[in-house]
C-alpha cells in the first residue's frame, strides 16, 4: 500500500509556510518539502489584502513543490484570529440496549452540533472530549458497550464565516483547495504536548507574531481554546517606537540584544545601533530594551494568564505551560512566563519527524509540523494531485469508515 502524502499551509502574520510529507509506517512523518515566505496581506490570522496574501502563499507553495518533486491540489490550512470562538455542549442519542457502533457515536456528535450557531459563524471542529453510558462517565471508548442512552461532551470551535471564507478564497487564488481548517492552537499541541502532559493537565500556548494562542488539555482531551488577538510583533513595534529605530532594525535588536527579564541584566551592558534620521551609531544601554520587552511579554503572559482562570481549571494543570512559536525563543521568556503565571514552563518545538528538518526544527514551526500531525490523527489523508472528496456530505457509509479510523487514532 502506498504510503500517503499530505500537505499541511500555516498561514501566519509573520511567514508563510508549506510543508510536504510522506507518512511512513502509518505514524512518522518525512518532510520532503518546505517553502517559507515572508507573510503579505495578513494581520492577526485575518486577510487585510487578498491579492498580496494569495501571491505569498502561492510563493511558499511553490517552493515546496520545488523542493518535494510534488504538485500540491491540497492542505490543511491553519486557522487563527480574534474571531474564534469555543464552547462545550453535549450531545444525547437512544440506543435501546444494543451494542453502540460509530454510526451511534456520530449520531451523538451530531446531537451535540444542534446548539444556536449564528448565521454569520461557522463550525471548524467539534472535537469529542468524553462519553456517559446510561449516565456512566469517563468512558474513552463507547463503540462495542451495551446500553440504551449514549451521551457525548464535546468542544465546539467556530470562526468568522466571512473570514474564513476570505482565507480559502486566498488559497484558493493560489491553486490549491482547503482540504480542512486547523486551528492553530490544536496543531501546535499536536507536534508538542506529551501523552503525560496531555493527560496530567497543560496548556500550550503559541506565541505568534500577530497572536497568542492557547489550548488547554485536561485528562487527555481538550477542554478549551482561545486566541488572543496580540503576539510577539508588538514587542517589536515597542521597540522601534521606544528607541526610536525603523521596524526591521528593531526586530534585529530584539532577536540579538533582546531578554525578557529585566533583573537579570547589569547596568553595564550596552550596544550600538543607528536610529532614525541619524548618520552614525548610537550606544543604547540593554537594560532599556530590556525594560521595554518585559513590559510587553508580561501584559502577553498576564492575558494567557486570565484565559487560564477564565476556562475554570487554572489548578488542574501539574504540567503547566508549554510555550512555543517564535516568541517562545525570546530569551527569559520560560522563567518570566512561570513568574507571572505561577506555573511551571517549558519551551516546546517540533520533534519526531526526518528529512528536511533543519529550517524547521525551531518553535516557529509547531504549527506548521502540528499540520501534518494532525492529518494523521484524523486519517484525513489524501494523495498529491488525486481527487479530493467534494464539500458535500459523504455518505454515512464513508462517514463510518473514515470516522473508525479517526476515533482508532484519536483514543487509546
Amino acid at each position: 500500500m502506498e504510503e500517503p502524502i499530505v500537505v499541511g499551509l500555516d498561514i501566519g502574520t509573520s511567514k508563510i509556510c508549506t510543508l510536504v510529507a510522506r507518512i511512513e509506517n502509518g505514524a512518522n512523518l518525512r518532510i520532503l518539502g518546505v517553502g517559507v515566505e515572508p507573510s503579505q496581506g495578513i494581520r492577526k490570522g485575518v486577510v487585510i489584502d487578498i491579492n498580496s496574501a494569495s501571491q505569498s502563499i502561492a510563493r511558499s507553495i511553490e517552493k515546496a513543490e520545488r523542493t518535494s518533486g510534488y504538485e500540491i491540489n491540497s492542505a490543511l490550512v491553519s486557522l487563527a484570529g480574534s474571531h474564534v470562538s469555543s464552547m462545550n455542549s453535549r450531545g444525547v442519542v437512544g440506543i435501546s440496549g444494543r451494542v453502540i457502533d460509530q454510526e451511534d457515536v456520530l449520531r451523538a456528535l451530531d446531537s451535540a452540533q444542534a446548539v444556536a450557531i449564528p448565521h454569520d459563524r461557522e463550525i471548524i471542529h467539534v472535537i469529542q472530549r468524553g462519553f456517559l453510558v446510561d449516565g456512566q462517565d469517563g468512558i474513552r471508548q463507547p463503540v462495542g458497550m451495551h446500553g440504551f442512552r449514549l451521551e457525548v461532551e464535546a468542544h465546539i470551535i467556530t470562526a468568522s464565516a466571512s473570514t474564513t471564507e476570505n482565507l480559502r478564497k486566498c488559497v484558493s487564488m493560489a491553486g490549491i483547495e482547503v482540504s480542512q481548517f486547523v486551528l492553530s492552537p490544536l496543531a501546535s499541541a499536536e507536534a508538542v504536548l506529551s501523552e503525560t502532559e496531555r493527560t496530567m493537565g497543560a496548556a500550550v500556548v503559541d506565541l505568534g507574531g500577530g497572536t497568542t494562542d492557547l489550548a488547554i488539555y485536561l485528562n487527555g482531551d481538550v477542554w478549551y481554546t482561545n486566541v488572543i488577538n496580540i503576539g510577539s510583533y508588538y514587542i517589536t513595534t515597542d521597540i522601534a517606537q521606544g528607541l526610536r529605530l525603523p521596524v526591521d532594525v528593531a526586530e534585529e535588536v530584539k532577536l540579538h540584544h533582546g531578554y525578557a527579564v529585566l533583573d537579570e541584566i547589569s547596568e553595564e551592558e550596552s550596544f550600538n545601533v543607528v536610529p532614525f534620521s541619524a548618520e552614525e551609531s548610537a550606544k543604547v544601554l540593554r537594560r532599556d530594551l530590556v525594560n521595554i520587552i518585559e513590559a510587553r511579554a508580561e501584559e502577553i503572559l498576564s492575558l494567557v494568564h486570565q484565559e487560564i482562570k477564565r476556562s475554570g481549571v487554572s489548578g488542574l494543570l501539574p504540567a503547566g505551560l508549554i510555550l512555543t512559536g517564535g516568541g517562545s525563543q525570546l530569551p527569559g521568556m520560560r522563567k518570566l512566563a512561570t513568574q507571572v503565571t505561577g506555573l511551571p514552563a517549558r519551551i516546546a518545538k517540533p520533534e519526531k519527524m526526518v528529512g528536511l528538518t533543519d529550517q524547521i526544527s525551531t518553535p516557529a514551526f509547531s504549527t506548521s509540523v502540528g499540520l501534518l500531525q494532525w492529518a494523521i490523527l484524523m486519517s484525513e489523508t489524501y494523495q498529491i494531485g488525486s481527487e479530493r472528496p467534494g464539500k458535500g456530505k459523504r455518505s454515512e457509509s464513508e462517514r463510518t469508515e473514515t470516522f473508525a479510523s479517526w476515533f482508532k487514532k484519536l483514543l487509546p
